[in-house]
């Protein structure tokens, strides 16, 4: 079960670090895997759950990247010539 899924009477009192976003990506990661490995199977009637659960875990963190403080508006990270300043980097990883 995905590490999204929280009971409603637990959701909004979990603390969201970098540990639980990494997880988040790492259980993506071995999603988006299954999925292929059932695609290339030519299963793709098994490949819904995995998909709903997938995309349930990107809106999450969609919404986490949105809620974050953090986040700089792309136009501000501009330079006058208009390419982008230094990309910010998550976890030691550059954003792609």
């Amino acid at each position: 079960m995905s590490i999204v899924f929280v009971p409603k009477k637990l959701r909004g009192k979990a603390k969201v670090n970098q540990e639980t976003i990494q997880r988040l990506l790492d259980e993506n990661d071995q999603l988006v895997r299954c999925i292929t490995e059932y695609m290339q199977k030519g299963r793709a009637v098994e490949c819904v759950q995995y998909q709903q659960i997938l995309h349930r875990n990107i809106v999450y963190l969609a919404t986490i990247a949105d809620a974050s403080p953090d986040n700089v508006p792309l136009s501000s990270n501009s330079t006058s010539n208009g390419t982008l300043a230094s990309t910010p980097t998550v976890n030691g990883h550059g954003r792609t």
